[in-house]
């Protein structure tokens, strides 16, 4: 049985920002890291952003500096007690712990009829395999119109790869962008020579010869070196709802990231947190949130009282544009666009009964705190009031 003041589930963005946390409080304290990836932590971003263009793939690693932690690779919690505080692994090592963080991220959606070569585009090991892929093949399938979907799809294309997607919405981006916006993303990606099945689902998938053949409901065939799935993740919650731990929508935490047991904190993409900015429980899945939520973790396990109520922001890259967004960003609110030019350059607000919720910075940089303090006013606005606001 091992002992650690400080024992950390997770080895991503949240787990490794949590082990700085605490060290900038306590030098001391012994910290051990379960990961169940075989690779120390990296950052996650570059993989279908900064890689595919002129980054250099070492770059990606997180540096420890130090830290005096044991790093535990290639191994999974699989039973935690919160009475004896022990966690014990698929190996049956058992470690205990004065504190514990939950930072066990996502599980990726999959196909209900899941294939095996189907790379669900999430880790290093995903990269590696669809870079593998990449030196001979020449046709690749990407499955998902959303975030990751269409970050992979335009990486493929600016590396001269015939890329097909295929997504159940109208157009790319359609849960989130202003309908205008969705459909000319169609047409952009069109012209970067990408082929677009639209309302449409993979119905099946089958080799031949040295290919892949994904045939879709609408009876599309289309020949393929490589498949690639962009489905959004569900929280890691297993470990959570095992220890008897509060769940919804993630891990439930309080504004200290404390879970309902008050040794054991979570952070990152499977906590459910409150922010004051919007006035409500969110779970966000991006960068910001991890590497802020995760320090402050750190810090409140080694003894600080530091409320969480940082307002995440994310951003994307996709070809020649890209955005930085604050707030919740859902095509369904009412939806006020300002455009320098059409479709290139401009913000758009996301408003419920008059509020500003969530702001899209479209190729306008450096402007998130402009737009989280405008939503922070919670003021009554109008196309009028808006029109002009935030510009760079």
């Amino acid at each position: 049985m091992k002992h650690h003041k400080y024992l950390i589930v997770g080895g991503g963005m949240a787990a490794d920002s949590a082990i700085h946390g605490i060290r900038q409080i306590d030098s001391n304290g012994t910290i051990a890291m379960i990961c169940e990836e075989l690779h120390p932590p990296y950052d996650r971003p570059p993989l279908s952003k900064s890689l595919w263009k002129d980054a250099q793939f070492e770059s990606i690693w997180r540096s420890q500096h130090n830290l005096d932690v044991a790093l535990h690779l290639g191994k999974k919690i699989v039973n935690l007690d919160p009475a004896k505080k022990t966690a014990t692994d698929n190996a049956g090592n058992v470690y205990t712990y004065e504190k514990l963080l939950l930072a066990t991220g996502g599980l990726v959606r999959r196909l209900p009829d899941s294939d095996e070569n189907i790379i669900y585009f999430r880790t290093v090991d995903d990269y590696r395999k669809l870079r593998e892929l990449c030196e001979h093949g020449a046709d690749f399938v990407v499955i998902g119109g959303g975030f990751i979907g269409s970050e992979i799809a335009a990486a493929l294309a600016m590396n001269n790869k015939q890329v097909t997607m295929i997504f159940p919405e109208a157009s790319i981006g359609a849960r989130v962008y202003p309908q205008a916006l969705s459909e000319y993303l169609n047409n952009y990606y069109r012209e970067k020579g990408i082929t677009i099945h639209v309302s449409d689902t993979v119905k099946s998938i089958r080799k031949t010869g040295t290919k892949w053949t994904v045939i879709t409901e609408n009876g599309t065939e289309i020949s393929a070196d490589g498949i690639v799935a962009g489905l959004g993740i569900q929280p890691n919650i297993d470990l959570a709802e095992q220890a008897g731990l509060r769940i919804d929508n993630g891990i439930v935490v309080d504004e200290l990231l404390r879970t309902s047991n008050p040794d054991i904190y979570a952070a990152g993409d499977v906590a459910n947190f409150y922010s004051p900015l919007l006035e409500k429980r969110i779970r966000v899945e991006h960068e910001d949130n991890a590497n802020i939520m995760g320090e402050m973790a750190g810090k409140n396990m080694a003894g600080q009282s530091n409320p969480y109520h940082h307002q995440p922001f994310f951003y994307s890259d996709l070809f020649d544009l890209g955005y930085e967004a604050v707030g919740e960003l859902d095509a369904g609110l009412d939806i006020i666009e300002d455009w320098k030019e059409p479709f290139r350059k401009g913000v758009i607000y996301y408003l419920r009964d008059g509020h500003v919720r969530g702001v899209l910075l479209w190729n306008t940089w450096n402007q998130v705190e402009a737009a989280t303090q405008l939503i922070a006013e919670k003021a009554e606005h109008t196309r009028a009031t808006l029109l002009g606001r935030i510009i760079d």
